[in-house]
């Protein structure tokens, strides 16, 4: 039998336009009650500076969508809707927001449509590829504008990693940027190019000339090539996480278990919920570790009792199939003391972890990877 074609798909997009204040609570409203009516999901913002979206539905409720786009006042002819948008299994997000922003991205500094306009450079996906099969990539800085998880799943060829923990960071980097650039080109990315698009026009706007993004991020140049010039699987904050790039031919995996060193496309979080950290991890090795990124998140889980319940994790109480939420919750209510549910939770994790030793000491949270 020939498998169903995806029924769902998820769309992402932005568009800067100029939105007066006295309208944005209405706009802002008129946007939820839309798209809770036919059954969105995600996250929409919507400011003075325009509107940023991303949102899953089916194939019907995604045409209405788009639909109403049109049909609005500050929303119509919304450039890379089609190419960035992606079939899916079914819903990636579990409920729908629309909230009012001071800035549909966060850079510290809002733009007009007008200075977008003036300030805006960026390079085509076609153009960009070009630059790539052409060998060219030595004649520009490629920057990585994501964090260094997303960096160390999967980036462009040629591209280094940016140095930032968050894009907010991006201002008091520019003259680093100009430093390294030592003349040439710049050309920088995101996952969805919102970010570098803003980020962009701030510094050509700022005097910083020459940086150009690549118009619809990563999300719009691999759905439009499959062609091998990126490289591993790209992050997305969605259900998917680590998203498939290219087929069997052109596909490349870059990422490296922290704690093994084998390759892998597979990332997930630290189970101790106050790390949380995004780490690039061998599923096998992730379930060995029992999620834990370092001995000291592991002691600390044990200790404050604070672990990230798994479908993979058997831990009983009283014999039967429990949860640590459950454990917590008995604690809570004095049904169980806190040194019983310690020593549950010790002697349960310490004998899965039995004769495994952890790689890293202290928290792998995500830091900075450095320009050479």
């Amino acid at each position: 039998m020939k498998p169903l074609e995806p029924q769902f798909e998820l769309l992402t997009f932005y568009h800067f336009v100029d939105i007066p204040e006295s309208e944005i609570e209405s706009v802002c409203a008129e946007h939820l009650q839309f798209c809770s009516d036919i059954w969105l999901k995600w996250r929409i913002y919507i400011g003075t500076e325009g509107i940023s979206s991303t949102v899953s539905g089916n194939l019907g409720q995604c045409r209405a969508y788009r639909m109403y786009l049109e049909s609005t006042k500050y929303f119509k002819n919304i450039a890379d809707i089609e190419p960035k948008a992606t079939l899916v299994s079914g819903h990636q997000f579990p409920k729908l927001t629309v909230k009012i922003r001071n800035e549909i991205v966060v850079l510290g500094e809002k733009v007009t449509q007008e200075e977008v306009k003036k300030y805006k450079k960026e390079f085509t996906p076609e153009e960009f590829k070009k630059i790539l099969d052409e060998g060219r990539e030595d004649d520009y800085i490629i920057l990585d504008m994501r964090n260094d998880y997303e960096y160390r799943l999967g980036h462009f060829k040629g591209a280094i990693p940016a140095g930032t923990v968050n894009f907010r960071e991006v201002p008091q980097l520019l003259e680093r940027y100009r430093s390294k650039a030592n003349g040439k080109k710049i050309i920088w990315y995101c996952t969805g190019g919102i970010r570098c698009e803003k980020a962009a026009v701030l510094a050509n706007k700022s005097g910083l000339e020459d940086i150009y993004a690549i118009e619809g991020g990563v999300v719009k140049y691999v759905n439009t090539f499959n062609d091998g010039n990126w490289l591993g699987n790209l992050y997305t904050f969605d259900d998917r996480v680590s998203t498939f790039v290219g087929d069997e031919k052109t596909h490349t995996t870059i990422g490296t278990c922290l704690h093994s060193g084998k390759l892998t496309d597979h990332c997930d979080n630290c189970r101790y919920t106050e790390c949380n950290a995004r780490m690039i991890v061998d599923l096998g090795e992730h379930k060995k570790h029992m999620g834990f990124c370092s001995s000291d998140c592991f002691e600390k889980a044990i200790n404050t009792l604070l672990v990230k319940d798994v479908d993979w994790d058997d831990i009983k109480i009283g014999g039967k199939q429990g949860t640590y939420k459950e454990i917590r919750s008995l604690v809570k209510n004095s049904r169980m003391s806190f040194s019983d549910a310690q020593q549950m939770v010790s002697t349960h994790l310490k004998k899965r972890l039995w004769n495994t030793t952890f790689t890293h000491k202290e928290s792998q949270k995500e830091g900075v990877i450095q320009m050479d």
